[in-house]
């Protein structure tokens, strides 16, 4: 038999940071979720029980590294290690959220470059593969010398703007900064929408930070495209922006939503008419307001661990027509 004909037994595991996610994950795979405990001693420290066999089979252990950051961390990493010693065939991570993915280089002396530091530690941990989501960086995808599967949003993101008439001249796909230039222009181009760009420039000292405009959106809705929605000053302030330069309703559209502090208090005396979110962060523990809509990615994730499983290419979840019947089912 060769290695494409062998098929190993499937596990899915749930950790603690987003189980609504991991339990629809595992409907569309087919399975049940698989049995762990997760116990803490009194001074805090993490144990993991796993409850039922896994030898022989391909793990894949669901878990978000999103605040508490620092726990989910080492609640994966003492999972992967029991995962190891109980002689599972494979252990692939899916992390739809990637934490400590925003410092992906070293922009000045005596630096950390902690996206290096949590692959050295997956890697090390003895994983086989990451599954993930809009990493804040595609680059960090060469810090891992295993496979990684780098996932979008942007197809799901588009359908749902399609599907709201949120298309073509009169619609405007805005970057909140340079770095998201690539990331903007590929849903505007799938929008057939023209670009705009936030010269977002932040000064340490002495001088007010700056959000200039580059673009056209005067009488046009704009969509403000982002990966990561953390305290959200940087969404009110390029609002403010937009508003000043003439646009007319401003949507927010980010992947990962964090959420940290007064963020959802800022969205809701930012002036935006909607935030459209994914739940790769579990926010039932967050403040509500009605202005965040939330997009399931789990029929993308749940349909990649079946591709890889089954030795497909996950080229197809990429695309805006495959995605949006991948939703409808």
């Amino acid at each position: 038999m060769s290695n494409h004909e062998k098929r190993n037994g499937v596990k899915l595991f749930a950790l603690n940071s987003n189980p609504k996610l991991a339990e629809a994950i595992a409907q569309v795979v087919g399975v049940e979720l698989s049995k762990a405990r997760i116990d803490r001693f009194a001074d805090g420290e993490i144990s993991v029980h796993i409850e039922e066999s896994i030898r022989g089979d391909d793990v894949y252990l669901i878990q978000s590294t999103n605040d508490p950051s620092n726990d989910y961390l080492m609640e994966l990493l003492i999972m992967i290690d029991a995962l190891r010693r109980a002689s599972a065939e494979s252990i692939n991570v899916v992390m739809p959220y990637y934490g400590y993915g925003r410092q992906d280089r070293k922009p000045g002396p005596r630096e950390a470059i902690t996206a290096k530091v949590v692959a050295n530690m997956l890697t090390q941990a003895g994983i086989d593969r990451l599954i993930t989501m809009e990493l804040h960086a595609p680059q960090i995808q060469g810090f891992f010398d295993i496979p990684v599967d780098h996932l979008s949003a942007t197809a799901l993101f588009a359908n749902h703007f399609l599907a709201a008439g949120l298309i073509g001249e009169e619609t405007v796909v805005v970057s909140p900064d340079h770095d998201g230039v690539k990331r903007a222009r590929e849903m505007a181009e799938l929008l057939d929408s023209p670009l705009a760009i936030i010269d977002r420039r932040l000064y340490q000292e002495n001088k007010p930070n700056t959000y200039d405009l580059v673009g056209e959106v005067a009488g046009k809705n704009c969509i403000l495209f982002d990966d990561i929605l953390d305290t959200a000053k940087t969404v009110s302030k390029s609002t403010q922006s937009l508003k000043k330069a003439g646009a007319k309703d401003v949507y927010v559209c980010v992947t990962h939503a964090v959420l940290s502090g007064k963020a959802v208090e800022r969205l809701n005396k930012s002036g935006v008419k909607k935030v459209v979110v994914t739940n790769t962060i579990d926010l039932s523990k967050k403040n509500a307001s009605d202005l965040i809509e939330q997009l399931s990615v789990a029929p993308i994730f749940g349909d990649a661990i079946k591709r890889i499983q089954n030795y497909e290419s996950i080229k197809p979840l990429f695309d805006m027509q495959y995605v949006k019947k991948l939703m409808e089912k």
